[in-house]
């Protein structure tokens, strides 16, 4: 019995310190945000330990990193940043924390959209003309599987990179993860194939790369990063009326009570569309069957 013993000792010592030292050989990363998370490991499968920032629940655009994160990077070798709002504030910090550390702005390259607020003014007959307000550049480049590919490319160059003796690695996980997004893109394409110029309303604008590149038109319920005033919100009735919409998208970092008053006053309902889930393919999926769905 007692050797028995001695024996699921030893195993459990050393299976602890097998795992001790493979999370020791991964590369330390960061990331702004959740959905980061899952690019990177796809491309750095069981290489990579990715914390992220900001954390579930909080919004990318008012988060202030706390000071266990602040620690934790001074032994990260990589920051993967996406052009998310605190960012402006806060990039230069983190950076400074670990001057080793290298900063890889995964929205390199890309064109960013305007976000965009609804607006509405009176014609000449005295009605109300809704029409959409060019704002600042759009950080939600994660929303679409076309713009994750070009993610996707910093990502795999930059873990190459760091991590060279297994460049090989990094490579062959990279071109499946873009096989899975072009997949992905497809069926989306041909999901929203006969739902062209179609209208979906969102509280916060999140969506606008996701129905530019499919062909939709997002109507965004907050008027220039804030809840609309009660005219507005007049506006934004007469707005979902006119344009047959029953269903208001909310994300669960941002309050729903503006578009719950809309949702009351046309019959409709609210349903959460979060895009900063971790399962992000599973995820983008689910969601966009919903976006179809409440289409005409």
């Amino acid at each position: 019995m007692r050797s028995i013993l001695k024996i699921i000792i030893m195993f459990t010592i050393f299976f602890v310190f097998v795992q001790t030292g493979a999370a020791q050989n991964r590369l330390s990363v960061f990331v702004s945000i959740v959905p980061q998370k899952y690019f990177v490991e796809q491309i750095g499968q069981s290489r990579v330990d990715v914390q992220v920032m900001v954390q579930p629940g909080a919004s990318p655009a008012t988060y202030e990193p706390k000071p266990t994160q602040m620690i934790a990077l001074t032994k990260a070798k990589i920051y993967f940043s996406i052009g998310v709002p605190f960012e402006n504030t806060w990039l230069k910090k983190i950076a400074s924390s670990n001057p080793t550390m290298a900063i890889v702005p995964t929205d390199h390259g890309i064109r960013k959209l305007s976000m965009k607020s609804h607006s509405h003014k009176k014609d000449e007959q005295g009605s109300h003309k809704g029409h959409l307000q060019q704002g600042i550049p759009d950080p939600h480049i994660w929303t679409t599987p076309a713009l994750v590919m070009m993610q996707a490319r910093m990502i795999v160059t930059a873990l190459q990179k760091a991590d060279p003796d297994n460049r090989s690695v990094y490579q062959a996980n990279y071109k499946a993860f873009i096989s899975k997004l072009a997949d992905l893109d497809g069926d989306l394409r041909n999901m929203f194939a006969d739902k062209q110029g179609q209208r979906f309303m969102v509280f916060h604008p999140a969506w606008e790369y996701f129905a530019h590149t499919y062909g939709l038109m997002q109507t965004p319920v907050e008027i220039e990063g804030k809840s609309p005033k009660p005219a507005q919100l007049r506006q934004l009735i007469e707005y979902a009326r006119k344009h047959a919409i029953k269903v208001i998208f909310v994300q669960p970092q941002f309050s729903s009570k503006s578009a719950q008053l809309i949702a009351k006053e046309i019959g409709g309902q609210v349903a959460f569309a979060d895009p900063l889930a971790e399962n992000w393919d599973a995820n983008l999926r689910a969601l966009s069957q919903t976006f179809k769905t409440v289409l005409k």
